[in-house]
């Protein structure tokens, strides 16, 4: 193991005023139980990240804690045989960045059984993909296990311009799928067409005011969901006879206004999506596709970089919708 040691982090403690995430020089007490030590590379920002540092914010329960729920590095010690110095690895997901301190920090040190070597991928890449990427190729997946083809018809990704939602737009156009891309950002056309989009519609439904209608004209052969709330009982109204519907987040509200009719009537399938508690076997699997042929052909084009002092900032951003693609928080030579 390490000698003992100081290195640099954001920790995000409780304050009269709400939470504050700011530079402190912490000791290896910061690194929390674990098999495997990263010296890390990248993290990245996401909206779990933000609430971490939300007053209430649900996710945390205890202060102080490093956020960062995802690590990209290279292995600097390890107990357990399956890892060894210089390994390069991407961890996500489980308590990493909520329960037990995560990777917006210059080390980070976790279970054998949550981290993941990687193949053909730099640390940068799998930081650029995250948990977010890795949500999307999971969706992708569950798509393609229910049967989804190219040749089905076009497939709905909503939420385009979110981590979610451009990384599946680029991975099911890498699959020879006609993607339709959905966002209220109206200025996002010429980004998600550099991604594969073959189309770019708004918000669905188009009138946000309109009662659902629990059977609407078959429109996708499937569809990405990362919005939920009303948004969602449009898409799964809307889906084709056979169809399905990945869904991982809840942006647009936990509420599902739909009836049993696209189930009963068009045999729809909606297929829930968790990263968190994925299984470790499973993972590794997804993670080696996500290197080869799940690898995003544009992923520079959904990439934004940020050094890790400017973490809060982004955050903040990307909590009030004022954020696209994924952020790349750099860790090395950054504090």
């Amino acid at each position: 193991m390490l000698e003992r040691m100081a290195f640099w982090a954001m920790v995000a403690r409780e304050t009269d005023d709400g939470v504050a995430l700011a530079r402190e020089e912490v000791g290896d007490d910061f690194l929390g139980p674990g098999t495997v030590t990263i010296k890390v590379h990248y993290s990245s920002a996401n909206f779990k990240d933000g609430l971490a540092i939300t007053p209430r914010g649900g996710v945390v329960r205890n202060y102080p804690i490093i956020p960062g729920i995802d690590i990209a590095g290279e292995v600097v010690a390890s107990q357990d045989a399956e890892f060894v110095p210089g390994d390069h690895v991407v961890a996500h997901g489980y308590g990493i960045g909520v329960s037990q301190n995560g990777g917006f920090a210059e080390y980070a040190r976790v279970p054998a059984e949550w981290a993941v070597k990687l193949d053909g991928l730099t640390t940068r890449e799998a930081a650029a993909l995250g948990t977010a990427g890795y949500t999307a190729a999971m969706s992708v997946q569950a798509l393609l296990d229910h049967g989804l083809a190219p040749d089905a018809g076009p497939v709905l990704v909503t939420g385009a311009t979110g981590g979610v939602g451009s990384v599946a737009v680029d991975i099911l156009a890498g699959l020879g799928f006609e993607v339709i891309a959905s966002t209220g950002k109206t200025d996002a056309g010429e980004r998600l067409a550099a991604l594969g989009a073959k189309s770019v519609i708004g918000r669905l439904p188009e009138d946000p005011e309109a009662k659902v209608r629990p059977l609407g004209k078959a429109q996708w052969a499937g569809a990405v969901d990362s919005v939920g709330g009303k948004s969602l009982a449009y898409v799964l109204s809307t889906i084709e006879y056979g169809g399905a519907a990945a869904i991982s987040g809840l942006t647009g509200g936990a509420e599902l206004p739909t009836t049993v009719l696209p189930f009963i009537l068009r045999g729809v399938a909606l297929l829930g999506i968790d990263s968190v508690q994925f299984p470790i076997d499973r993972r590794r699997k997804l993670w080696t596709r996500l290197g080869n042929d799940l690898k995003p052909q544009h992923l520079s084009e959904v990439e934004n970089y940020a050094p890790i002092t400017e973490a809060e900032s982004v955050l903040h951003a990307i909590l009030e919708g004022r954020h696209s693609g994924r952020t790349v928080l750099g860790v090395v030579g950054e504090f």
